[in-house]
């Protein structure tokens, strides 16, 4: 259960890094333009991160898709919520390279809090398939 509530508290820390980031555009300009070469790896890197968390999460889902009706349990239920997950952070890292590749600090704030708000939502969800598989049977 700990692993999952570090990962709610994270989401909550990128929530809010993004907030407060929106609150010091300065700063955070500064970090949306850093030099040519600087943010040409940064989009390169974050779309290739974009990339591997969406095939991840079609490798999950689809995997998900397999079981026989009626025969799903709590991790297949985890393993379909943590392919969503991946596909949403996969649209953050899409979105933090559109602002380096913009050189603006909106779409980088936006995935600090597309990644945050997921987190948070999907480490809920997963405690609470976690908690529910751990009932004794009626």
């Amino acid at each position: 259960m700990s692993g999952r509530l570090a990962w709610v508290v994270a989401g909550f820390a990128a929530m809010a890094v993004g907030t407060l980031a929106g609150w010091n555009a300065g700063l955070f300009e500064a970090v949306a333009q850093p030099p040519a070469l600087v943010r040409a790896l940064l989009v390169s890197a974050m779309v290739l991160v974009a990339l591997r968390l969406l095939a991840e999460a079609i490798r999950r889902i689809d995997a998900s898709r397999h079981v026989a009706p009626g025969t799903a349990d709590a991790r297949d239920l985890a393993a379909l919520i943590r392919g969503v997950r991946l596909v949403f952070l996969a649209v953050a890292a899409a979105s933090a390279a559109g602002g380096w590749l913009l050189g603006s600090a909106l779409p980088i704030v936006t995935a600090l809090l597309i990644a945050g708000v997921d987190v948070v939502e999907t480490g809920f969800l997963l405690i609470v398939v976690s908690l529910r598989g751990e009932r004794p049977a009626d």
